[in-house]
C-alpha cells in the first residue's frame, strides 16, 4: 500500500498577535503568552513533494467521485481534509455522521398551508442550506463507520444524487468521507453495499518522512491536476476502449456482489463502479498520473482483484503491435519496463508463427522476428531474450538457412542460461554455411 500524508490544519505564517497588557478586560497575562507560543506551534508551511494517496485523493475530487478515507484513527484523515478544502479553496463543511438522525439527511417534514395540495416539504439542516448559499463546497462525512444502518441509508440520496431533503446541493459541492475499520471503530457498523459501493475508496497510512517533516513545520502541498485541454478527447476515446474491452473479455466482472459482508462494504465491480473507473482512468490519463496513483484509484473503485486484471489490460494495450515490429525492425520501439518488453517479444514470436492458411510461418517473417531480437539486445536487457528465442528457434524449418541475427544472440543469450538446442543447432547450421562458403 503507498503511503500517505499526515497533514495539520495549516496556519499562516504572519504576525503574532500582540499580548494582552496585565488587567485589561480583567485577562490573564500569562493566558496571552500561551496564546503567542500556541500561534507559533500552529504556524506552518507546505511544499510540492510527491504524495500518491494525495494525488489520488485530490484527482478523485477534481473528478467530482465521492471518496471515502479509511484508515486508523489518529492517522491525519480530518486534517488532511481540512488542508485540501483549504489548497482548492473550497469551503469546509464537517458533518459527523455518527451523531445525526436520518432526518438531518433526509429532511424533517413540515406541513405547511394547505399539505393536501402542496404536499409535506422535507425541510433541510442548516448545513445543507449554507452550502447552497456558499454555491460550492467540501462536504465532509466524518466517522461514517459509526453511523447506524438507517442513518447510511439516509445518506444514499445525499452521495448519489445531492440531495439534502428537498434541498439540491451546487454541482461545485464535492463529497469526501472518512471511516475507521470495524476492528478500530467504537459501536463501528460495517457499510451497506449499496452506499459502500457508491465511494471511491482510499486506505490512508502515514508516512514517517512526511510526519517527520510536517512536525518540523513543512507538510506536503494539494494541488488541483493538471488537466491538459488538448489530450481530453484521446483520454476519454482511451478510458471507454480500455473499460469495455476488458469486460467485453471478462463479462462476468461486470457485476460482482461480493459474499462476505465485510468485503461488501468496500470497493467492488457493478456497472456503477465501472462508470467510475472510467471516469478516473480518463481524468488520470488527461493528467498524465503514474501507474502508482492509477492503480489506487482503480482498485479503490473496482476493488482489488478486478482492479488488477484491468491494469493489466492496460499493459496489453500499450504494447506495440508486432506486425509494426516485423514491418520494420530496425527502428522497432520496444517497451521500457521489463515486464512488457518480454510481453512484446513473445507477441513477436506468437505473430510469426500465427499463419492460419499455412503450417509452418513464412521464411521471411522468420528472418524479421530475428531482426526484431537483435533490436532488442541493442536497446535492452538481453537476459529477457532467452524465451523469446528458444520459441523462435522451434519455428525453423530445415531448408531454411540460418541468418546472420542468430549469431549475434547466441554468445550473448548463453551468458544468461544455456540456449535450447533448438538455438544450438541453429548456431552450429550457420558455422557450418561459414565453412562451406570459405571451401568454394
Amino acid at each position: 500500500m503507498t503511503s500517505s500524508t499526515l497533514l495539520p490544519t495549516p496556519v499562516p505564517a504572519v504576525g503574532l498577535p500582540a499580548p494582552t497588557p496585565a488587567g485589561a478586560s480583567g485577562s490573564d497575562p500569562q493566558l496571552a503568552v500561551a496564546d503567542n507560543l500556541l500561534a507559533l506551534l500552529r504556524t506552518t508551511t507546505t511544499e510540492p513533494r510527491p504524495d500518491e494517496q494525495l494525488e489520488a485523493l485530490t484527482l478523485a475530487v477534481a473528478a467530482d467521485l465521492p471518496v471515502l478515507l479509511w484508515g486508523e484513527p489518529g492517522i491525519g484523515k480530518t486534517a488532511a481534509l481540512t488542508q485540501l478544502a483549504t489548497s482548492l479553496d473550497l469551503p469546509l463543511t464537517t458533518v459527523i455522521a455518527s451523531v445525526h438522525e436520518p432526518t438531518d439527511f433526509s429532511g424533517l417534514p413540515i406541513v405547511g398551508d394547505d399539505p393536501a395540495v402542496q404536499g409535506v416539504p422535507m425541510a433541510p439542516p442548516q448545513w445543507a442550506v449554507e452550502l447552497v448559499r456558499a454555491g460550492r463546497g467540501l462536504l465532509f462525512l466524518d466517522e461514517l463507520s459509526t453511523a447506524t444502518p438507517a442513518v447510511q441509508a439516509a445518506l444514499l440520496r445525499v452521495v448519489l444524487e445531492r440531495r439534502v431533503g428537498a434541498l439540491q446541493l451546487p454541482p461545485e459541492v464535492r463529497i469526501v468521507a472518512a471511516a475507521n475499520p470495524s476492528a478500530s471503530a467504537a459501536d463501528g457498523w460495517e457499510l451497506s453495499p449499496p452506499l459502500a459501493n457508491r465511494f471511491v475508496h482510499l486506505y490512508w497510512v502515514h508516512n514517517r518522512e512526511v510526519v517527520v517533516r510536517g512536525l518540523g513545520g513543512v507538510w506536503p502541498r494539494a494541488e488541483v491536476p493538471r488537466l491538459v485541454p488538448e489530450r481530453l478527447p484521446e483520454a476519454v476515446a482511451f478510458a471507454r476502449r480500455a473499460v469495455c474491452g476488458f469486460l467485453e473479455a471478462r463479462p462476468t466482472l461486470i457485476h460482482r456482489l461480493p459474499s462476505t459482508e465485510t468485503r461488501r462494504g468496500g470497493a467492488w465491480p457493478s456497472p456503477r463502479s465501472w462508470e467510475a473507473a472510467l471516469a478516473l482512468l480518463a481524468f488520470g490519463t488527461a493528467a498524465s498520473v503514474s501507474r502508482e496513483v492509477l492503480a489506487l484509484l482503480v482498485r479503490g473503485t473496482v476493488g482489488d482483484g478486478p482492479g488488477l486484471e484491468l491494469l493489466a489490460h492496460l499493459d496489453r494495450m500499450d504494447l506495440p503491435d508486432p506486425e509494426s515490429l516485423l514491418a520494420d525492425p530496425g527502428s522497432a520501439e520496444l517497451p521500457v519496463r521489463g515486464d512488457l518488453r518480454q510481453a512484446a517479444l513473445e507477441a513477436v514470436v506468437a505473430a510469426v508463427g500465427a499463419r492460419p492458411e499455412r503450417a509452418r510461418p513464412e521464411r521471411a517473417r522468420w528472418e524479421a522476428g530475428w531482426a526484431v531480437l537483435v533490436r532488442a539486445l541493442e536497446t535492452g536487457a538481453p537476459d529477457l531474450l532467452v524465451a523469446p528465442a528458444t520459441a523462435l528457434a522451434a519455428l525453423r524449418r530445415d531448408d531454411w538457412e540460418v541468418p546472420d541475427a542468430v549469431e549475434r544472440l547466441v554468445g550473448v543469450i548463453g551468458l544468461a542460461r544455456r540456449a535450447d538446442r533448438s538455438v544450438g543447432r541453429a548456431a552450429a547450421a550457420a558455422d557450418a554455411g561459414r565453412a562451406t562458403g570459405a571451401c568454394r
